[in-house]
């Protein structure tokens, strides 16, 4: 089990100022205490939301900043406390790693609507260090925020499927909004849940691709104006990943009696709809947060079970400013992953 109370330091690459730009920093680990894993990072997915947090975009970003939440690791040690894991699992870290454990979505097994959530990075634990996340050598975290990763899958497919985890029922005709890093995932998931599935573009750029290797059911481009008047009120919901700004009324327009737009995209600005729209049709606008860690979990093994895998593109540290250049022009199919271990960190 090794020296659980000794303080170890970590090689991270870290935002330094709202410039975003990634560079190695070497800071200490916290503790590992009884309930904790100590945890060898060996890939980390990119998030767009990892751009507004190293650009400040939302106001609240802290440097230096060690970025990261979706998390593979292994399994180094653990506390004396922890049960159902030991040294050599590969494990997944998401967007937390604590919460209060005694609100009503705690007790809930929501745990990620905790009034008291402590974010993976970009925040303070409550032993008063900073966390950082999974752009760096190692980790320590509590065992309730560990999810095994399914055997029969790659640590470099799981990393992206840790940014969100999430359920749904069978039978739903769903919009995808937006063919990126989650929607492309969103795609795959719903059409494996037996729902007809359309993809939602600006353009014709990603139509094919949607079509002919996703497997999507129909393609909309928003500025077609025939098309979406043709297909106004068919939709049960719409899963909207757009991370920047952008008009909801053409969306809900789509949407049938009681149809959800549900907003996923991470956006710094305010977005505007006219009421009538909602009200005509009693439409639901709302949002949905990263997965509980029971969600992650049943996600994961449906993912497996389903035989369902990321588009990704695997690179190294020192490629990691590039890929956040060409994220924030979408030229990526569709998630990068760090290979973490197998970079030079320092």
């Amino acid at each position: 089990m090794g020296s659980i109370d000794v303080e170890r330091k970590t090689t991270g690459w870290a935002a330094r100022d709202p410039s975003g730009a990634l560079a190695p920093y070497t800071y200490d680990l916290r503790s590992t205490g009884p309930d904790d894993a100590y945890i060898k990072v060996l890939c980390c997915g990119i998030c767009h939301s990892d751009l507004h947090q190293m650009k400040n975009d939302l106001g609240m970003s802290h440097y230096p900043m060690v970025p990261g939440h979706e998390v593979v690791g292994e399994v180094l040690e653990v506390g004396s406390e922890v049960t159902g894991l030991r040294a050599g699992d590969r494990v997944g870290v998401g967007a937390l790693v604590g919460c209060c454990r005694n609100c009503t979505p705690c007790k809930s097994d929501i745990e990620q609507y905790c009034s008291k959530k402590i974010w993976s990075y970009n925040d303070v634990y409550t032993d008063g260090k900073p966390t950082q996340g999974g752009f760096a050598g190692e980790m320590v975290v509590h065992q309730k925020f560990l999810v095994k990763i399914p055997d029969g899958m790659t640590s470099e497919q799981a990393a992206p499927l840790l940014c969100r985890g999430g359920h749904g029922q069978s039978g739903l005709r769903g919009g995808i909004l937006g063919l990126g890093g989650v929607g492309h995932m969103g795609v795959k998931i719903a059409k494996a849940m037996g729902h007809h599935v359309t993809v939602i573009s600006s353009s014709d750029r990603k139509r094919e691709e949607a079509l002919d290797h996703l497997g999507t059911d129909a393609y909309l481009v928003s500025s077609d104006e025939t098309g979406m008047k043709e297909a106004g009120d068919s939709l049960d919901y719409i899963i909207d990943t757009v991370p920047v700004f952008h008009p909801l009324e053409p969306y809900l327009s789509l949407l049938k009696l009681d149809g959800k737009l549900i907003l996923l995209g991470v956006i710094n600005t305010p977005l505007q709809f006219l009421t009538p729209v909602v009200m005509i049709g009693r439409k639901v606008i709302t949002g949905s947060f990263i997965g509980s860690m029971k969600e992650t979990k049943e996600m994961l093994d449906f993912c497996e079970e389903k035989g369902i895998s990321s588009q990704i593109e695997v690179i190294k540290m020192d490629y990691i400013n590039t890929a956040f250049e060409r994220l924030e022009k979408n030229d990526v199919r569709y998630r990068f992953v760090v290979d973490v271990a197998g970079s030079k960190l320092d």
